[in-house]
């Protein structure tokens, strides 16, 4: 009686000790998060564009049967061949609770400054539950790295080249003026009127533009009894004497 009660109480304490050691286990689990990601409708083809805000969508459902932590998104870009790491993506930060049976859907964005070509692209989510945290691969697949399309009207483009060509021709024309001497003006020299008598040129007389118009005007001559020509100017003394003799006689 007493062996079978032994008995009884080592398997319930076997049974016990199975129950502890299988519970970590059970906490171990990862839980199951699916998520599928996805191109814009736009981008089919799945193209990363240089230098553009490049949008994936990734939905998420939790089939864990708990509630979850969602922490964050982030990637990396890899050789496509010997998958060596090129760089990583930066990651976006969510700290979203993520309840049971919960499916919602999520845009990640990121940008690309790599050569035209094929690249590996990564993409996970990290998740946490009972200060645990758990990585799932949301996208692995190569993608193809172009170059973004260019428009003649692109009014970016056309602003570029205009401020680009306003720089060159600003510096040229610096370069001109700084390198290559300029000619020097000549000074006219001013022409001044000739202070003193003047002097007559030779046979062709007196030179008439430096002389005072006043000065060229010929005297009225007027003539005499005599029949003499006497100018206006030149009065001799002759007909001076005559005139005074005639005041005289009238006075007497």
């Amino acid at each position: 009686m007493r062996v079978q009660t032994l008995l009884g109480y080592g398997v319930s304490l076997l049974g016990f000790l199975q129950l502890v050691a299988a519970a970590p286990e059970a906490d171990a689990i990862e839980p199951e998060i699916l998520i599928v990601a996805n191109f814009p409708e736009s981008n089919a083809f799945g193209h990363v564009v240089n230098g553009e805000s490049n949008k994936i969508f990734l939905t998420i459902e939790n089939k864990s049967g708990r509630n979850v932590t969602l922490e964050n998104i982030a990637g990396s870009f890899h050789h496509p061949e010997t998958n060596k790491l090129i760089k990583n993506i930066t990651a976006l930060s969510y700290n979203l609770p993520l309840l049971e049976g919960a499916k919602l859907q999520l845009p990640y964005q990121f940008y690309s400054e790599f050569k035209p070509g094929d690249l590996r692209l990564n993409i996970w989510l990290e998740h946490s539950l009972d200060d645990n945290k758990y990585r799932v691969t949301a996208y692995d697949s190569i993608i193809t790295v172009v170059e973004p399309e260019t428009s003649i009207f692109d009014i970016k483009l056309w602003l570029t080249y205009l401020i680009v060509s306003a720089l060159i021709g600003g510096l040229g024309y610096y370069s001109y003026l700084s390198l290559v001497p300029q000619p020097k003006k000549r000074k006219t020299p001013a022409v001044s009127a000739p202070v003193g008598t003047v002097t007559a040129t030779g046979a062709g007389g007196y030179q008439e533009e430096w002389i005072p118009e006043h000065h060229l005007k010929k005297p009225k001559q007027r003539r005499t009894k005599a029949g003499v020509a006497v100018s206006g100017e030149d009065t001799s003394g002759t007909e001076l004497s005559a005139t005074e003799g005639r005041k005289r006689k009238g006075k007497k």
